[in-house]
């Protein structure tokens, strides 16, 4: 059974609802603007990029400035604690139900059934998804799981090679020392996910990536000699996957791009990935509108020239890495507070 509990502080910038302890989730209610009627779900659970507060972050923009209902689902402990480390946790997956749009920012995660056959629903109805930074390894499971296809290593490489392209593949710039500054790729210039993007600096480095052909790349990465965003381009060189030498920026790999995955049934999954994603890589307002314009673009609707993507709250977020996340968090004290 649900209640509906008001935040009470008035520094609040909107009133969420919470459902119950058994399943504390976030919810944002939609409202009026042109994501009215449309829920969007965010998946967050890896434990290293923040992503328990990145989204709750985005689906703030979602739902004040654009109208979007939003759900934030979250990895908890046994005591509704927010617990990254908990691969086989997520709350609340039944409302994956009514997705219209799924944003995800995971990280080798190994659910339950009950919440594999949500996703695994939802995704087999085309229902479009936003894939941040590690959701190209979304998933790991061990040994005969019924869900082994959606393995990240497996021989297909998994749900994030088969739908968006890609998998694990390596950190190509220097993980922790060098950023990333993103060059639109000229061909896609006039693609409307890219609607009023620009200046995108990132303190996460770039990932190795190739997308197949039926990909369109929108941004490539270039690896910067640091995590100052004015840090210079760097210069070495390394081997990419298939032992071919190179320098780090020539070519540049793909860090943004967009893919249309047909099932066997001919529905049709529109997907935006992007290899940045870092909740301190999207205090970046580039990233942050290529992030909201994916969520248009998903659900065929009319992408706004530039998205307000100011966040619904105060956004401090914590740097990247393992065992940094913020301690004693429940899903309802990630609500957007008012700056």
């Amino acid at each position: 059974m649900y209640r509906r509990t008001l935040l009470l502080s008035a520094a609040l910038a909107f009133t969420p609802v919470l459902r119950a302890a058994e399943t504390p989730v976030l919810e944002l209610p939609g409202g009026e603007g042109p994501g009215k009627g449309k829920h969007v779900v965010l998946l967050a659970g890896d434990e290293e990029y923040r992503s328990e507060e990145a989204l709750p972050m985005l689906a703030g923009i979602l739902s004040k400035r654009h109208g979007f209902k939003c759900t934030v689902l979250f990895s908890v402990n046994k005591d509704g604690i927010i617990d990254p480390n908990n691969g086989a946790s997520l709350t609340g997956s039944a409302a994956l139900g009514s997705a219209d749009a799924i944003v995800m920012s995971l990280r080798f995660r190994h659910w339950d059934d009950e919440s594999m056959k949500h996703f695994d629903a939802a995704f087999k109805r085309g229902v479009p998804m936003v894939g941040l930074r590690t959701s190209t390894h979304a998933f790991n499971f061990e040994g005969n799981s019924p869900w082994k296809d959606y393995t990240w290593n497996n021989k297909e490489g998994g749900f994030g090679k088969r739908v968006f392209g890609e998998t694990w593949v390596s950190h190509w710039g220097q993980h922790g020392p060098e950023g990333t500054r993103g060059i639109i790729e000229a061909a896609s210039k006039e693609n409307p996910v890219l609607r009023g993007v620009k200046d995108i600096k990132v303190d996460t480095d770039v990932y190795e990536a190739a997308p197949p052909k039926d990909a369109t790349i929108l941004i490539r990465g270039q690896v910067m000699k640091g995590q100052d965003l004015d840090s210079p381009p760097a210069s070495y060189k390394k081997k990419n996957h298939d032992g071919v030498e190179q320098d780090v920026n020539t070519p540049m790999m793909p860090v943004a791009w967009t893919r249309e995955y047909k099932h066997p049934s001919g529905i049709v999954t529109r997907s935006l990935c992007t290899t940045m994603g870092a909740a301190t890589d999207l205090k970046n307002e580039g990233l942050r509108r290529l992030v909201v314009n994916g969520v248009f673009w998903g659900l065929k609707m009319e992408v706004p020239a530039a998205a307000d993507v100011t966040p619904a709250g105060e956004y401090n977020p914590t740097k990247f890495g393992f065992g940094g996340s913020r301690k004693d968090v429940k899903p309802a004290d990630t609500a957007p507070k008012a700056n």
